[in-house]
C-alpha cells in the first residue's frame, strides 16, 4: 500500500509516552483528510528505515511510534516527523493504492440475536434488536433498508487494535449520510467472534469472542485473525486488514454462510480482493461515482 501525499494544514500535537513511546496527534475529529496524513506520514517514516524504530501504529487521526531510546532519542523522532509532515503537506496529489475486500455478512443472524437479546436491560431500547434500533434512529424505513445502506457503501479500514487484528471502519460517503449509531448504555461480558458491530461512525468486525459494547449487526464467516497459521489468506503477522484496506461488505443467506463457514474450517477460504487506487479529491467531488468503482474492480475479479 503506497500513499502518495497529502495536504493538511493542522498542526500536529506531539506527547511523550513513557520512555519508549511518541504519540502524535493531528486532529481531534475523524475525518478522511487526517487519516491520509496519518497513513502518509507513517508510511513514509516506515519507508526512512531508521534504527531505534520498533513499531508504528496509524490511526484514525492520529499515530503512535516505538522506539529504543538507546537508539534514537524522542527529539530525533520528532524532529524526523515533523520534516516528513512537511513534506507530506506540501504536495498535492492525494492519493492511495490500496486493496479492495469483500467481506461476505451473514446479518440479523442467530448467534448475536441470541446475544444482544441475553443483554438488552443494558441496550437503549431494550424492546427491539439492535438492527431496528440503528434503522429507526438513523430514519431508515426498516430494518432491509438499512442493511442496503450499511452493505451499499465502502468502508476505509482507519486502524487496527482493541484487541488483535479487529479492524475499525470509516464509512466513505459524505459526512451527512454517515450512519450514527452509539454503543450499548453499559458493555456486554459477550459478543460471538467475528461479529459486524457499530459504535459511533465506526464499524468494526469482533475479532475473537469475548465482552464488548458495539451494536451487533451480523456475524462473518471470513477469518480475520489466526494465532494457529492454518489459514493461508492470513500471513505471520495472523492480523488479516491493515489501515488503508477498503471494504465492502455483502450480504449472504444462511445456506452460503454455512458453504464459507466449512470451508473457513478446512482452512481453504480465499478472501475476494481487487487492488485500487483511491484519490481523495475524486471522492470529495463525487463519492457516489467511486463507491461505484470499487464495485467494479471487485466485478472484474
Amino acid at each position: 500500500m503506497n500513499a502518495e501525499s497529502v495536504t493538511e494544514t493542522a498542526a500536529a500535537r506531539y506527547s511523550v509516552a513513557g520512555d519508549e513511546f511518541l504519540f502524535v496527534e493531528l486532529s481531534e475529529s475523524m475525518t478522511l483528510e487526517a487519516f491520509f496524513r496519518s497513513i502518509s506520514i507513517t508510511g513514509r517514516l516506515r519507508e526512512r528505515a531508521l534504527p531505534g524504530v520498533l513499531e508504528i501504529c496509524p490511526a484514525n487521526a492520529s499515530y503512535q511510534v516505538r522506539i529504543d531510546p538507546q537508539q534514537i532519542s524522542v527529539s530525533q523522532l520528532q524532529a524526523e516527523l515533523e520534516d516528513i509532515d512537511a513534506e507530506v503537506s506540501s504536495q498535492s496529489v492525494q492519493r492511495l493504492t490500496t486493496r479492495v475486500v469483500e467481506v461476505p455478512v451473514l446479518y440479523n443472524d442467530p448467534w448475536t440475536h441470541e446475544t444482544l437479546m441475553r443483554f438488552r436491560d443494558r441496550h437503549q431500547d431494550p424492546s427491539g434488536t439492535d438492527l431496528e434500533y440503528a434503522a429507526r434512529i438513523n430514519g431508515y424505513a426498516d430494518v432491509e433498508a438499512f442493511i442496503d445502506a450499511h452493505s451499499g457503501s465502502p468502508w476505509f479500514v482507519s486502524m487496527v487494535g482493541f484487541v488483535a487484528g479487529l479492524p475499525f471502519m470509516y464509512q466513505m460517503v459524505p459526512r451527512e449520510r454517515q450512519i450514527q449509531v452509539p454503543k450499548y448504555l453499559r458493555p456486554r461480558t459477550d459478543t460471538p467472534k467475528q461479529t459486524v458491530g457499530y459504535g459511533g461512525c465506526f464499524s468494526c468486525i469482533y475479532s475473537v469472542r469475548g465482552a464488548g459494547g458495539y451494536q451487533m449487526f451480523g456475524v462473518t464467516p471470513m477469518p480475520i485473525y489466526d494465532p494457529t497459521g492454518n489459514m493461508p489468506h492470513i500471513d505471520d503477522s495472523m492480523i488479516y486488514f491493515r489501515p488503508g484496506d477498503i471494504v465492502k461488505h455483502r450480504p449472504i443467506t444462511r445456506e452460503e454462510y454455512d458453504t464459507l463457514q466449512a470451508a473457513a474450517e478446512a482452512g481453504e477460504f480465499k478472501p475476494r480482493t481487487a487492488e485500487f487506487v483511491f484519490d481523495l479529491d475524486d471522492f470529495t467531488a463525487d463519492p457516489d461515482s467511486v463507491a461505484n468503482r470499487v464495485k467494479e474492480v471487485l466485478n472484474e475479479h
